[in-house]
């Protein structure tokens, strides 16, 4: 650790004592035994949380088998900077806290070990953790905290929230329960608990720094809790809990330039986690909601243009797909959505998670202003098409390169402005990949391969085979600014 990230955890940790001390006293400086024993009680108040906790916060070790593609001297705790200036190994998360993962040589495969935290949900052995932890682990051990360990059962995984379940058998297991995190308010105490760097139960302190954070390309629903309370690699699946000892955050994420923390952790909100458990539990898949729009947030000049105030809530809808559920309900081109199911509707990400987690064939209302009239549109809700088998392009050729693809979905294209069949989207890139050094990251499109369009990830992968003698292949690459023509060799 540098000297100065050593003085900004000074700093922070002064700040935050003013802020308790300025609390507690109003301003004054501390005079007598009744403001030390105040503080006294709030530090019994955390380690209180600590005893209730920490029993039901599980170590998790996992086994996965990945292709040769890996290379043995990577770390897998790569520092990913949110700018784009690095890509994660094999997943758009695995390098935030999949551990120090120990590669072996196995015919031309590679075991990884990594590492990560969860929290029991029920006395029966219900688990929560993160997806990128567990999703394609071969082998899952749980270690309690009073030494029992346990093979687990995956039940189910969500790569579109990060969030996971799994199961220990038995039943009477030490469990958190779960607070309300639509309730939270910026400024609370936020306590983390996990297992950062293999160092098991460490508990860390902060508070909520923001809300609804999204639009950070983490995942495809975000509605991310921020704190500053202290989460490194190994934290990943752990909970974030308020000072009643609820859960109220799956501990998910870092903005980190260095590996570790730097105040700045995101939080799956439990209320959102909840939801996805109980249709992992009970079908093993997440069916989500579907309108068929594509939506875009108001600006100041968009405003002006439909006359509506400034700083006006909702979203602007930019299309309605032919033969949609929106299109049916009679959704328009140019309609702002101000409300729907009766929650106001804030922004555009606000309303795509309200409308994921709404159960397909729900019946519910959107309020909308048309030509400067609100009106009531009844809807019954659609179910979001999965992307089809083999969505996901691989092969030699897309190894050499150093990326893989997948399909644009009706969903990606109301949130990017690709529509469906327009090419294919980069999902992850290797570092020090081919693809990587010619500036290619995910969330790019691809549109064509030497010359040829290219309208699914199948299309992509057929077409990348054919370079793979050659060694060069011409990629059409398109992201939110520009095309560009790229010619990259293959190794």
């Amino acid at each position: 650790m540098t000297g100065k990230m050593r003085d900004a955890g000074k700093s922070a940790t002064a700040i935050a004592a003013a802020a308790v001390m300025l609390a507690v006293f109003g301003g004054r400086p501390a005079a007598g035994n009744d403001e030390v024993g105040v503080l006294k009680q709030t530090s019994r108040a955390f380690s209180a949380i600590a005893q209730k906790a920490i029993p039901a916060v599980v170590f998790i070790k996992v086994e996965k088998t990945i292709p040769g593609a890996f290379s043995p001297g990577q770390s897998g705790m790569r520092a990913y900077p949110f700018d784009g200036r690095d890509v994660p190994d094999d997943d758009l998360f695995e390098f935030f806290f999949r551990g120090r993962g120990r590669p072996h040589r196995e015919n031309r495969q590679f075991r990884v070990l990594g590492q990560g935290t969860g929290f029991i949900i029920s006395k029966d052995g219900y688990i929560l953790t993160n997806n990128h932890i567990v999703g394609d682990a071969d082998k899952i051990m749980v270690k309690l905290h009073d030494g029992r360990e346990f093979q687990a059962e995956n039940i189910g995984s969500d790569p579109q929230s990060e969030v996971a379940v799994i199961k220990i058998k038995g039943d009477g297991f030490p469990c958190l329960a779960p607070g309300d995190s639509d309730a939270i308010e910026i400024g609370e105490w936020a306590i983390a608990i996990g297992n950062p760097f293999g160092l098991s139960e460490t508990l860390t302190v902060g508070v909520i720094s923001a809300k609804g954070r999204s639009n950070l390309g983490l995942v495809d629903y975000e509605d991310f809790i921020q704190t500053d309370a202290a989460i490194n690699p190994g934290n990943s699946g752990g909970p974030l809990l308020n000072i009643d000892g609820q859960v109220i955050g799956i501990s998910t994420a870092i903005f980190s330039q260095t590996g570790g923390s730097l105040g700045i952790g995101f939080a799956i909100p439990i209320n959102m986690a909840i939801a996805i458990k109980e249709q992992l539990v009970a079908k093993g898949k997440v069916t989500r909601g579907y309108l068929g729009i594509a939506m875009q947030d108001i600006t100041s000049d968009l405003a002006a243009s439909f006359g509506l105030s400034r700083g006006a809530p909702g979203v602007l809808v930019a299309d309605v797909v032919r033969g949609s559920v929106a299109e049916q309900a009679g959704l328009k081109p140019g309609d702002v959505i101000i409300e729907f199911a009766g929650r106001p509707v804030q922004n555009a990400n606000f309303l795509r998670n309200q409308v994921a987690m709404t159960a397909p064939g729900a019946a519910a209302e959107i309020k909308i202003i048309r030509n400067n009239k609100e009106m009531l549109l009844p809807i019954t809700v659609g179910s979001q098409t999965p992307n089809p088998a083999g969505a996901r392009a691989g092969g030699i050729a897309s190894e050499k390169l150093g990326l893989t693809v997948e399909n644009i979905t009706e969903e990606f294209s109301g949130r990017a402005g690709f529509e469906p069949g327009s090419g294919v989207i980069v999902s992850s890139v290797r570092p020090d990949s081919p693809a990587h050094r010619m500036g290619i990251a995910p969330g790019d499109v691809i549109c064509g391969v030497n010359r040829e369009p290219v309208v699914s990830a199948d299309d992509f992968n057929a077409a990348l085979e054919k370079s793979a003698e050659s060694g060069l292949v011409l990629l059409l690459v398109k992201d939110r600014e520009e095309s560009r023509f790229i010619a990259v060799r293959l190794e």
